[in-house]
């Protein structure tokens, strides 16, 4: 097997959910630096990057978070908390940003006008959105007439956009995490929080999502719950 292959199934097989930090263990917090770098390496949807990492280090932050995440051993003894936010509302600058930061010149200007197309015309379609949705299920409505005589992409609702940004930062997520592994560290990522209280904490924006918080820290062996338990391969894995 080659080395590569053998370090990456380390890796993954390595992490798990720890549930209690070792507290008494020194941290590097330049781990999270270098894990939040490769996080966002992730792939993402259009690579709008529609994420933002928020790093919850000191000890009076720590404890408000504890209460926020409903008192939980993993937020009780990590050394730190890094919220991942999903950030919809910041598609128009991040579209500005690759139309100005691509590099064009190594493709055909055929295909260099489909992506400056791309990103100033398809992603404003897609992304534009009004209060009260009407212009969601407008444009739901067109794919659906659309799609009746050819394949159509048919995401155009408010909450439909929420899950594409909810699925990059979980690309991101996993990036991070098994990052935190290959630095000899743990990670838990938490559902279980209050998202307003969470959003007040860190002073998100009214239109800023959170996705998860993700407790890090020096593994504690109790903190492991049992042996990694997974369904059979075959229950989940199809050929067509």
């Amino acid at each position: 097997m080659d080395s590569h292959v053998e370090i990456f199934d380390k890796i993954v097989r390595t992490r798990r959910s720890v549930r209690l930090f070792d507290q008494s263990s020194a941290f590097d917090h330049q781990s999270v630096d270098r894990a939040i770098e490769w996080a966002v390496l992730a792939p993402n949807s259009s690579n709008l990057q529609l994420w933002e990492f928020y790093r919850i280090k000191s000890d009076e932050k720590r404890r408000a978070a504890e209460s926020i995440c409903l008192h939980q051993q993993a937020a009780k003894t990590a050394k730190e908390l890094v919220v991942i936010v999903g950030r919809r509302d910041l598609w128009k600058e991040r579209a500005k940003f690759n139309l100005q930061n691509l590099d064009l010149g190594l493709q055909s200007p055929k295909q260099a006008n489909k992506v400056k197309s791309y990103y100033s015309r398809l992603i404003p379609f897609v992304y534009t959105s009004d209060r009260f949705g009407f212009l969601g299920g407008l444009k739901s409505l067109m794919t659906f007439v659309f799609g009746l005589f050819k394949p159509m992409y048919r995401q155009m609702r408010e909450s439909d956009l929420k899950s594409v940004v909810h699925k990059s930062c979980a690309l991101a997520a996993e990036n991070f995490m098994l990052g935190m592994v290959a630095q000899g560290y743990g990670s838990c990522p938490m559902e279980g929080f209050d998202s307003r209280r969470m959003a007040k904490l860190l002073n998100l924006s009214r239109r800023a999502t959170i996705n998860m918080v993700i407790a890090v820290g020096p593994v504690n062996p109790k903190g492991i719950y049992g042996k990694q338990l997974r369904v059979p391969i075959d229950s989940v894995q199809f050929s067509l």
